[in-house]
């Protein structure tokens, strides 16, 4: 192996605990722990307010919990997305 090979598998291995990836991915797109992050608040909230939802069928209280937890994980993403496209079409890096 060439020594610029070496390097990329010693430092893969350096990082092989779960938690680092998770960083590290987490560095490279932040928009999808923020997305995570609105899912589970909205799931949370929507089974908080499970008790007091008045004279609301279950199932259509669940239909909106659902439809707001999507929309949020789903905007997330697009925002990752466009975020991505930013970077690497407008503020190119110098190479």
């Amino acid at each position: 192996m060439s020594p610029s090979q070496e390097s990329i598998l010693s430092e893969y291995e350096a990082d092989t605990s779960q938690t680092s990836k998770l960083i590290r991915k987490f560095k490279e797109m932040p928009f999808v722990p923020i997305g995570m992050a609105g899912f589970t608040a909205v799931v949370g909230y929507g089974l908080y307010k499970l008790k007091h939802r008045g004279g609301m069928k279950m199932s259509l209280h669940l239909i909106h919990m659902r439809v707001a937890a999507q929309g949020f994980a789903v905007g997330a993403l697009t925002c990752g997305v466009l975020y991505s496209m930013f970077r690497e079409y407008v503020v190119k890096p110098k190479e």
